[in-house]
């Protein structure tokens, strides 16, 4: 009689049990309505390691490890699998030898035909070996996140050194030059400016470095940006040459609250840009109009509200689709050696994320590439602030000034300089000392000029318990990078930006303009 003649003679019942008892792959067994154990399988004493009558009669929760008993986790499972029909989970099992194993657990009641509850019916199936590969996919993940980061930091770093150093040897030779005894009026004035001019260019390169990081402190302000668009365009003329034709498609009224020259910052990096991809000549379209929405991009999702789209278009030679996926990472440049710092598209993505709005590109190649800048608009009856001129001659008054500086070079340059402006200086190393200063005499200070930066109290945190205190003091705050504020917009106190010049000197000290003579 053939095996499977003498299973068609055995009853349903014995049929069945042998199949539990067969399957080696689950742990397939009864419990009792209290959890103890009524039946065992192949597959459970395989990895469990319990043998039939090792383990019948026990409970169930001497599988579970020391710390899912403590905290109920078996009565819990029960609980469950009774008022809810099913208990499924994920988790760590142990064995007979104490060792730990992965499991997936799926415990279902057992009624009888009156509804009653006989027990329940458990199924564990050893998930380890898939556990620990997907353990491994999930640590090679991260080793090439990590690997990829240090390169972006090997890159930014890299590209921070070269551009540095080529500014510092510039003011390092002047300087030397200077000490030269001998050296007549006109290439002392030369070596001057030099200096001067390639400070400002340094000071540039930070403050394109902080706006992509989005830590450059902005200081919006209410503008039309068609109107600044159209005034902007004696610039864009003679920024572009008179081999490209300009082309102005602009909406009225966009109104919006920016830091207007970060924009205009933004907006000339994306027109040179456009210029280099049309050596020959070609066409440059600047053209802004209203947006319900701006559309997801580079995986982000997309963001609902009024928007300004401003886009700027070129009939270059277009960006490769390899290229195009890495144009607004810093340093990243297709131009030649000493054409560009590879951080022109960094800033105005940068400026663009701080300002709650976004930057998208199209392009082909042959026929050009198009930027579209997103920026949020405001209430259009609002008016815009018009833009300040600057005065470059001051007259000079005395004030009692506290400087607080924590550097101690910064802090007597700082001094210094104050004092050849004709200042009153008192200088202290921290937010601390100025209070109690201020608590003694107060009344001997005109202006309070504090780092932002600095450990223990900030001088964030100083200025406003000053306000709060002292309300006839002046405050003005100065950093070079500060996340705190570059993440608020507005603290309410005058912020200068590291380096400063004389003349933001003077306009803090408050001197009164003075016409020309």
């Amino acid at each position: 009689m053939s095996d499977a003649t003498d299973l068609k003679n055995i009853g349903i019942e014995k049929r069945f049990e042998l199949l539990v008892k067969a399957v080696k792959d689950y742990a397939i067994y009864l419990l009792d309505r209290d959890g103890y154990v009524a039946s065992w399988n192949a597959g459970a004493e395989r990895f469990k390691g319990y043998k039939a009558h090792e383990i019948i009669g026990q409970h169930f929760s001497r599988f579970y490890t020391e710390e899912d008993r403590q905290g109920g986790e078996p009565e819990r499972a029960l609980r469950l699998a009774r008022e809810e029909g099913k208990y499924d989970v994920e988790g760590w099992r142990v064995r007979k030898d104490g060792t730990r194993f992965r499991a997936s657990v799926l415990i279902d009641p057992i009624h009888n035909e009156a509804g009653e509850l006989l027990g329940f019916a458990k199924v564990t199936r050893d998930l380890t070996e898939r556990w620990q590969a997907q353990q491994e996919v999930e640590r090679a993940r991260e080793a090439m996140a990590q690997a990829q980061k240090m390169e972006a930091i090997g890159r930014v770093t890299g590209g921070v050194a070269h551009d540095f150093n080529n500014l510092l040897t510039i003011i390092r030779s002047s300087a030397d030059l200077l000490k030269m005894p001998g050296l007549g009026e006109e290439k002392r004035a030369r070596y001057v400016a030099a200096i001067s001019e390639t400070a400002d260019r340094a000071a540039a390169l930070t403050s394109q470095l902080l706006a992509f990081a989005r830590r450059q402190p902005l200081r919006p302000e209410i503008f039309d940006v068609s109107e600044r668009i159209a005034g902007m365009r004696p610039m864009i003329e003679a920024s572009v040459g008179s081999g490209i034709q300009i082309r102005l498609d602009l909406t009225e009224r966009m109104i919006v609250n920016a830091d207007r020259n970060q924009f205009e910052t933004a907006l000339l990096n994306l027109i040179v840009n456009a210029r280099d991809a049309m050596p020959a000549g070609g066409e440059l379209t600047l053209a802004s109009h209203a947006v319900k929405s701006v559309p997801a991009i580079r995986g982000h999702s997309a963001a609902a509200g009024a928007f300004v789209a401003i886009r700027i278009e070129d009939t270059g030679t277009g960006i490769a689709p390899e290229t195009l996926k890495q144009i607004f990472e810093p340093f990243f440049t297709t131009k030649g050696l000493n054409k560009g710092t590879g951080l022109g598209l960094s800033q105005v993505h940068g400026f663009a994320k701080q300002s709650g709005g976004e930057i998208d590109v199209v392009s082909k190649i042959g026929v050009g590439t198009a930027f579209t800048l997103y920026l949020p608009v405001i209430n259009a009856d609002r008016e815009p602030i018009p833009a300040k001129g600057v005065d470059s001659e001051r007259r000079l008054i005395t004030r009692r000034v506290l400087l607080v500086e924590d550097n101690e070079a910064v802090g007597q340059f700082a001094r210094g300089l104050l004092e050849e402006l004709g200042q009153i200086v008192t200088w202290v190393q921290n937010g601390e000392a100025a209070v109690e200063l201020l608590e003694i005499a107060s009344d001997k200070y005109d202006l309070l000029f504090s780092d932002v930066i600095m450990p223990g109290m900030n001088g964030l945190d100083l200025a406003r318990i000053v306000a709060r205190r002292w309300p006839h003091l002046r405050i003005a705050l100065a950093s070079g990078y500060s996340q705190v504020l570059a993440q608020e917009s507005s603290h309410g106190f005058e912020l200068l930006r590291k380096p400063y010049s004389v003349e933001d000197l003077l306009r803090v000290i408050g001197g009164e303009r003075i016409s020309e003579r």
